[in-house]
């Protein structure tokens, strides 16, 4: 077992979320007759939270109304629940690695910052023999990523220490998540942003490299 504790991000790296996600803030914004956008406008938009995500979809005019947001998030999420699962999968070969993973001995975790609900809701639905160790997103009084607060908690469910941990995603701020928190990371390349390895952490094209990484 080459790391005891593995965080994984959740949308763009685990799961390909994008369309489900932009259908529900285009719902929101449909019913208040905003203009839309599109899916690969969206890509640009994601991995903030949910309640930036609506935001900075609305017009500008209105990003500083928080009771507006709220009702325009309540909006999303009633919508985004009941159609969570329409296009959103697995990248390919990803439930398999979660597989060897926890057969290796690993202790898997998800470190998002989709909201809470959606979270359990997605990783229930699409990885229900996986004994993740923690599922974590976004939840009242809790930062989100960047701040390495989800990784001290995943570590300590883990029962592990930093140089035993090591971080999975797709964009910047899970790079920058792992090294708040003082573990190691990994990048992907299928996510919603390109990313490319650096001196810090490396890069995969493939669920294949990523296997070779993390299980040696």
């Amino acid at each position: 077992m080459k790391y005891k504790a593995i965080l994984f991000d959740l949308d763009g790296t685990l799961l390909d979320t994008l369309e489900d996600l932009a259908e529900a803030v285009n719902e929101a914004l449909r019913r208040r007759g905003f203009p839309l956008h599109t899916t690969e406008e969206y890509r640009k938009m994601v991995g903030h939270g949910v309640r930036n995500l609506v935001t900075v979809a609305l017009p500008e005019a209105f990003r500083t109304d928080e009771a507006f947001i709220d009702s325009c998030l309540a909006d999303f999420k009633a919508y985004y629940t009941e159609h969570i699962d329409v296009h959103t999968r697995p990248y390919p070969g990803i439930p398999e690695l979660l597989s060897r993973l926890h057969g290796s001995g690993a202790r898997i975790a998800v470190a998002s910052n989709k909201f809470q609900e959606g979270t359990e809701q997605l990783i229930a639905e699409f990885f229900p023999g996986i004994p993740f160790v923690a599922i974590l997103g976004n939840r009242p009084g809790y930062p989100l990523k960047p701040d390495p607060e989800i990784v001290g908690e995943v570590l300590r469910k883990a029962d592990a220490s930093p140089a035993e941990a090591i971080l999975v995603g797709d964009s910047s701020t899970d790079m920058l998540t792992a090294r708040n928190g003082g573990i190691r990371s990994i990048a992907v390349t299928w996510g919603y942003r390109p990313m490319t390895a650096t001196l810090e952490y490396p890069a995969v094209s493939s669920v294949e490299e990523l296997a070779t990484l993390l299980l040696g």
